[in-house]
């Protein structure tokens, strides 16, 4: 099994991944996402009026889960869970917009950002069709 960090930004950027939320009554909610990596953490933007900002400003809980190509799970699953943190320094904000930018993104003053905390990550690649599982998680408080 590769590095699972490793495996998990070449599985997340520059690709659409699935972010789950919780709506008011508690229902999953799952959104396309465009995750990308900086120096200091694993991000996601959003428009201010998208659903999922709601959902997360309420309960920070995420799980996110990479796309796969196909039905044998094209080139491995990776997920991860955790609670995010809405970024709002306004020299945080600046200094991963660049770092967003630089990697091809688009972020606008206008989006929300936030950072996605891991309390848990999964991965799984499928060698002659049996999935081979690793899997890291915190110590929480």
């Amino acid at each position: 099994m590769p590095d699972l960090a490793s495996f998990g930004k070449q599985r997340l950027e520059g690709r659409i991944a699935y972010l789950a939320t919780a709506r008011p009554d508690g229902s999953p909610r799952v959104h396309p996402v465009s995750p990308f990596f900086s120096n200091t953490g694993l991000f996601v933007y959003m428009e201010p009026t998208s659903p999922k900002v709601l959902d997360l400003r309420r309960d920070a809980r995420y799980a996110m889960h990479c796309g796969v190509e196909d039905n044998s799970g094209g080139q491995g699953e990776f997920l991860v869970r955790g609670r995010v943190v809405e970024v709002d320094d306004a020299k945080m904000r600046g200094e991963t917009f660049e770092e967003a930018r630089m990697m091809g993104y688009s972020p606008q003053e206008r989006h929300v950002l936030f950072e996605l905390r891991i309390e848990e990550a999964m991965a799984t690649v499928y060698e002659n069709g049996h999935p081979k599982r690793s899997r890291w998680g915190a110590i929480l408080d």
